[in-house]
């Protein structure tokens, strides 16, 4: 009986993880995305220098 409720709980923690890993990515998405598109020259030239800090072409 234990062994059964200690299973349930893992899969109730791993949906829960996985739900927090979707939402998180696609916060940073949202964020990147209104960065770049950003008419605050302030706000996209640090989305853009952060482009080139992590490699990933931009031009």
């Amino acid at each position: 009986m234990l062994a059964r409720h200690h299973a349930a709980t893992l899969a109730v923690a791993g949906s829960r993880r996985f739900t927090t890993a979707v939402f998180a990515a696609a916060l940073g998405v949202f964020f990147v995305y209104f960065a770049a598109f950003s008419h605050s020259a302030t706000l996209h030239n640090a989305a853009h220098d952060m482009r080139h800090a992590i490699a990933t072409p931009c031009h």
